[in-house]
């Protein structure tokens, strides 16, 4: 497992784990240990037995469906501090709902199921405090869902770069692309073209300016105001 403090530090401050105690988390080490992964490298492929569930420590990796056809539909991109699979731990016979690969190279926390429920099982407050995290993720989700769904191309872009926005900040705010923009596009399942159309109308209305994968926006309020 090799040096057991840096690990400690870093589940202390993730939500899946700020909830332990100390001897808890203690404990829970001995069920985490460390992966490195490739670009393109398969993760995990869905329907296959889910013993576990990840941190991601850096890189990036995409969960995704792949279409009767072959079209393959991003769910979402984890970026570096993001956790994901974790919902599989409170299956009766836990199945990875999509497939996991990694688009940019990286190392991730494996975190065996079997001891965090035996963590969650030892204490209500725990287990109650880890699902309060849980239901606001899955709201938050909700909101994704109905954005990608039910408003157009505009206020999908729009949405996704305010939530680029660290929470409170207004004024001018400068935001990084993620990723590519063609792995942007997949996941607001928009074309790499109707992205760029998107850009480059709120650059001409003044609404944001497009640096590379720079975005600066002047105002994040216009900008909201301005979604539809």
């Amino acid at each position: 497992m090799g040096d057991n403090g840096w690990l400690a530090r870093e589940l202390r401050h993730h939500y899946l784990f700020s909830a332990l105690n100390e001897t808890q988390r203690a404990r829970i080490l001995s069920h985490v240990f460390t992966r490195s992964f490739g670009a393109g490298e398969l993760l995990f492929s869905r329907n296959d037995p889910a013993p576990s569930f990840f941190l991601l420590r850096n890189g990036v990796v995409k969960l995704y469906r792949v279409s009767a056809d072959g079209q393959e539909k991003i769910m979402r991109l984890i970026r570096a501090g993001q956790s994901f699979a974790e919902s599989i731990m409170f299956m009766d016979q836990p199945h990875y709902p999509v497939h996991g690969a990694g688009v940019e190279a990286g190392e991730l926390l494996v975190i065996e199921r079997s001891g965090y429920l035996e963590m969650l099982r030892e204490s209500f407050d725990t287990c109650r405090a880890v699902m309060v995290q849980m239901t606001q993720r899955i709201q938050a989700h909700w909101d994704e869902i109905e954005a990608l769904t039910l408003q157009n191309s505009r206020y999908r872009v729009t949405h996704y770069l305010l939530s680029l926005v660290p929470e409170g900040q207004r004024g001018t705010v400068t935001v990084t692309l993620p990723s590519r923009k063609m792995l942007i596009a997949a996941q607001l399942a928009i074309t790499p073209e109707t992205l760029s159309r998107v850009l480059r109308v709120l650059s001409d209305e003044g609404l944001i300016e497009v640096q590379e994968e720079n975005i600066r926006i002047p105002d994040v309020d216009s900008l909201r105001k301005r979604m539809h």
